[in-house]
């Protein structure tokens, strides 16, 4: 009995240190392949040399994305060591080309009204930073969701790993848009401005639709219309709660004082004012996939 307890122990340090291996290649894969993409920007200036801190938190939230995506492979019921390396490689190597795909989007669609090159790179911009950061982190978000769970077969799990990251993708838009519509002010201008707080609560909006996202597609795959009904519905519920959640943080969060008000009419907008907002709509998107 104690010898079977001792390879059992042993197997599951093994299988843990492999797993771990692993995920690290993967992720310095990942990071090659970000500097290979963004080659025009010397990844060690940025970060030791010139302490650009916008730069920091962008590549640091790539990494954070990248982690969570490789993540969808890893949890869940184990096919043994040799298949779940092959997962692991085959979605990780997946997630990297869908999160730098994300990014591309990001820059092209969703912060379309400026250079995010030179926001964060020439000017140092730390609310664009934030918001490159939470864009990486929600995609991750929604790979991780996109790969988790069983599928019929392998081109199948691909293609809906493929699929839903799409889906997720145009709601992050779309996410953006309507963001955009229920602030009284023009959150882009203000990201241009160097409005760090606008960045913080912006970001908070987008990492909380992503998480009702993986929500909605995590899980095995029962076929297309109950998983887009499911996530349609989640998603609808947290684009209906955006304007409540942001009313609430104004009038409960944020006694005393107009959220709007601290952000962006005065001198120095307050950060504190939007982390809070950030947290009411991550942890308004927490609490509804508790709930829901």
């Amino acid at each position: 009995m104690e010898n079977y307890i001792s390879n059992e122990i042993l197997r599951t340090v093994i299988e843990t240190v492999v797993y771990l291996v692993s995920t690290f290649i993967i992720l310095f894969i990942g990071k090659i392949i970000y500097n290979v993409i963004h080659k025009n920007i010397n990844v060690k200036s940025e970060l030791v040399e010139k302490d650009n801190f916008a730069f920091a938190l962008s590549h640091t939230g790539y990494l954070i994305g990248l982690l969570i995506s490789i993540g969808g492979a890893i949890v869940g019921p184990s096919n043994g060591l040799i298949n779940d390396l092959i997962d692991i490689s085959i979605y990780g190597g997946l997630g990297i080309i869908l999160l730098n795909i994300s990014l591309f989007i990001n820059d092209k669609v969703i912060l379309n009204k400026f250079s995010v090159r030179k926001e964060i790179i020439e000017d140092r911009n730390v609310g664009t930073g934030i918001i490159e950061a939470a864009s990486s982190i929600a995609s991750g978000l929604i790979i991780f969701g996109a790969v988790t769970g069983e599928a019929v077969s392998f081109s199948q799990g691909l293609i809906t790993a493929g699929a839903f990251w799409a889906i997720g993708q145009i709601i992050l838009v779309i996410t953006a848009l309507i963001y955009n519509l229920i602030t009284p002010y023009d959150i882009y201008k203000e990201i241009e401005k160097d409005n760090i707080a606008v960045g913080i609560g912006f970001a908070g909006a987008i990492i909380a639709i992503a998480n009702l996202i993986r929500f909605g597609i995590q899980g095995e795959f029962v076929g297309w219309s109950n998983i887009l009904s499911e996530v349609g519905i989640d998603v609808l519920i947290g684009l209906i709660l955006l304007p409540i959640i942001r009313f609430v943080a104004d009038k409960v969060l944020l006694p005393g004082a107009k959220l709007t008000d601290e952000i962006v009419n005065q001198e120095k907008p307050n950060n504190g004012a939007a982390l809070l907002e950030a947290f009411a709509y991550i942890g308004g998107s927490i609490l509804l996939t508790w709930c829901i």
